[in-house]
């Protein structure tokens, strides 16, 4: 059968290529790294970055940065001015240039002693696309004596460039404009990214002030931003008074190429530094543009400072007999650090700029802070002592977490033969898990009476030998000591959560590996038993916090009494319960007694008080029972002993009639 052939034409007809504003407007994660939330940001940053090349010129020492309500924002400097009229060499005027031609600015000459030397803008499409990914844009720019000003319309001029004399003697530019919702998904640019952009740019430019000003239905909320001194300021101020050493400030200038065949370039290169027992941060910065994802430099400071301070545990021999040898990480975990370069010359990732690849650039900073840590390691030898002390302590650390993960995996992991590897654990047959109920009973005779008195096609049960651990406090290397945890955790079968960063290696979980529907809490309705729970509810919280997050946890509610007549037997789960019943009962003759354990109890009974869906009460945990669990067990059995102290002499007298004294 003849295969039928397509109707379109594929000819020298059929090529086209976007022209003007589509060539952006179509195509925006070319320019922007995406169409959504994170190019519309990027947006924003290509016109700010005018602005600090020209503050970073010595050209206007404040930015002005306004955020307003309906997603516009403006972006005023105090700089030279754009210029925007006529330009002979080009034969165009400027303003085209600018705002109507990618890859066409006044940054392109990096000859030294020319305009712009260390750029951020260097490609040359800033303000232009973001020009053409704009709803509208609003241009007014202060110099020579006039007033310029231009107005955009979904990337096309309207009016022409309109200017006029004036007598003011300021200079500079300010913009205003929307990002188009025909150009990205989301224009709702959160107030957030501009704190964290204006203070990153701070950081990096010395003595420049950003000012934030958001709109709000109140009016303009200002926030400023302004390190005098850069990123030794930063480290500083991040570092607080508990660093194990002084900030160390280093810079120097180099010259280089990336090949040999390729110009020779200059960088200027600035490092801050401390080292920290509790805190951690490591940023890097190329012509003020955080680099997101690093690249040299990056590679340059893992190299530099691995070597130096490997080095130094050889010479001093730090290192114990047949020790391997640390790791970045072990560095890292203790090391407060911003590097901030600028080139004449710059190879990005992307356009995005939050990689650069420059191999002299990655090679100058290398041996710069080889050259600089030797020297402070020689001059403050105190300092040197400290970090070696430090990155060792890190490395041990770690080297135990990952033994302890290790036989974590090992212990929680094997076959799905759960009877055979857990003891005392019965299994209920279906193996639905939307239908299995896991009870975890208190103690041996908990487990006879529940076995008797379960359905055994659908409920399992595990029972809590003895008290279990506080997991509260312990350190994961001892709860996972614990058999009962162990088997607990084995027997969920959905692994373990860690939420701490010094721990995240044993993280494990997987809600869909959960074997059960619910995990039902089930233990007598005394002192013992309610510590019981609220150590098994502490575990849980613990460990696998999901679990109860998404409601899969209850507590089995036990009667506390039971009322007998001649043809029935009533249970009550509370004092008020038990009144009610007797009242219904009339002038029936009736005993009451206090319900036995669990493990006294008939199968029939079990069945109907706490195992039969139809008649059983369950209490659903939800996150905030398990953390007010979490906060009284803590003030109970917990560190905190003066407020221990403090509740018992507040509460005390209401639970003296429970407490076995003589």
């Amino acid at each position: 059968m003849a295969k039928k052939k397509g109707t379109g034409n594929y000819d020298n007809e059929s090529i086209t290529s976007l022209k003007g504003a589509d060539r952006v407007r179509k195509r925006p994660g070319v320019i922007f790294g995406s169409d959504g939330l994170e190019g519309c940001e990027h947006s924003i940053f290509e016109i700010l970055s005018n602005s600090i090349d020209e503050a970073r010129e010595g050209y206007g020492n404040r930015i002005i940065v306004t955020r307003y309500m309906d997603n516009s924002v403006e972006i005023e400097d105090f700089g030279r001015g754009v210029p925007l009229d006529y330009n002979k060499s080009e034969q165009r005027y400027n303003w085209e240039l600018v705002y109507c031609e990618l890859y066409a600015g006044g940054k392109y000459n990096t000859q030294e002693g020319e305009s712009y030397e260390f750029s951020l803008g260097l490609n040359g499409l800033g303000a232009c696309a973001t020009q053409y990914a704009s709803e509208y844009m609003d241009v007014e720019v202060k110099r020579d004596g006039y007033i310029y000003n231009l107005h955009f319309e979904h990337g096309e001029n309207i009016g022409g460039l309109k200017k006029r004399k004036t007598s003011d003697t300021t200079t500079g530019t300010k913009t205003r404009w929307k990002p188009d919702l025909q150009v990205f998904t989301d224009i709702a640019v959160p107030l957030e990214y501009y704190k964290d952009t204006l203070k990153r740019q701070a950081v990096v430019n010395a003595g420049i002030l950003f000012i934030l000003r958001n709109e709000t239905p109140n009016g303009f909320e200002t926030y400023e931003f302004c390190y005098q001194n850069g990123i030794k300021d930063y480290v500083e101020e991040i570092a607080g008074e508990n660093a194990l050493t002084p900030v160390q400030y280093w810079t120097t200038e180099r010259r280089g190429r990336d090949r040999e065949d390729k110009p020779e370039y200059k960088v200027k290169i600035e490092v801050a530094m401390c080292f920290h027992n509790s805190a951690n941060m490591l940023e890097y910065y190329h012509n003020s543009s955080w680099l997101e994802h690093g690249g040299a430099p990056e590679k340059a400071v893992r190299s530099a400072f691995l070597s130096q301070i490997d080095a130094y545990l050889k010479q001093n021999n730090k290192y114990l007999k047949n020790e391997s040898r640390i790791s970045f990480q072990d560095i890292e975990d203790c090391l407060l650090l911003v590097t901030s370069s600028f080139s004449t010359q710059t190879s990005y990732e992307n356009q995005t700029k939050k990689a650069i690849t420059n191999k002299f650039i990655q090679e100058a900073m290398t041996d710069f802070l080889k050259h600089s840590l030797e020297v402070y390691f020689i001059e403050n030898p105190a300092d040197a002592e400290k970090i070696a002390a430090q990155v060792l302590i890190n490395k041990r650390s770690r080297e135990n977490a990952e033994k302890t993960r290790l036989n974590i995996k090992k212990k929680l992991s094997g076959g799905l033969d759960l009877v055979s590897r857990v003891q005392k654990f019965v299994d209920c047959r279906t193996k639905d898990v939307s239908r299995r109920e896991l009870y975890i009973v208190e103690g041996d005779s908990a487990l006879g009476a529940c076995k008797l008195g379960r359905d055994a096609e659908f409920q399992a049960i595990i029972p809590v030998r003895g008290k279990i651990l506080n997991c509260l406090k312990a350190d994961f290397g001892r709860i996972f000591k614990n058999d009962i945890i162990t088997d607990i955790i084995k027997v969920l079968g959905c692994g373990v959560e860690v939420r701490s960063k010094a721990n995240k290696d044993l993280q494990s979980f997987n809600l869909d590996a959960l074997r059960w529907s619910k995990i039902i809490i089930c233990t007598d309705a005394d002192v013992d038993g309610f510590q019981i729970r609220t150590l098994i509810l502490t575990m849980l919280y613990r460990l696998v916090p999901t679990l109860i997050e998404k409601g899969y946890v209850f507590i089995a509610e036990s009667p506390l009494y039971e009322i007998n007549t001649k043809d029935m037997t009533y249970f009550a789960y509370s004092d008020k319960e038990k009144a009610e019943i007797i009242a219904q009962l009339g002038n029936k003759k009736y005993t009451v007694q206090r319900s036995k354990g669990l493990g006294e109890n008939e199968p029939d009974m079990m069945w109907e008080t706490t195992m039969n869906p139809e008649t059983r009460r369950l209490i659903k945990v939800t996150p905030a029972d398990a953390k007010k669990t979490e906060e009284i067990f803590d003030l109970l059995l917990g560190d905190n002993l003066t407020g221990r102290k403090e509740y018992i002499a507040e509460k005390g007298y209401m639970y003296l009639d429970l407490a076995d004294v003589s």
